[in-house]
């Protein structure tokens, strides 16, 4: 089996940091995922229940009670930044 990566970047990467990922590499892989076409990067992190949003406009942090936007990558996605964290038991 030949195993290759497809040579078109996504439009949207999710990278969830996970409490052994170093914050440089996690910024290593954002940068890769940008200078290859990447349009929106999302860096989810769990422990501090914040969202960090690469995109055309910069970098913004989201915290629980901000909104996590699409943007144009995914007209008319929405969600509420702490709902990404909620558990029900």
């Amino acid at each position: 089996m030949i195993r290759s990566f497809c040579p078109v970047p996504p439009d949207l990467a999710v990278e969830i940091v996970s409490p052994n990922d170093r914050f440089s590499d996690v910024q290593a892989k954002v940068r890769e995922y940008l200078a290859a076409g990447t349009r929106l990067v999302w860096v989810v992190w769990p422990e501090g229940r914040s969202v960090i949003v690469h995109g055309a406009d910069g970098v913004v942090e989201l915290g629980p009670e901000d909104v996590l936007s699409g943007a144009d990558v995914l007209p008319g996605f929405e969600v509420r930044v702490g709902q990404l964290f909620e558990q029900e038991i």
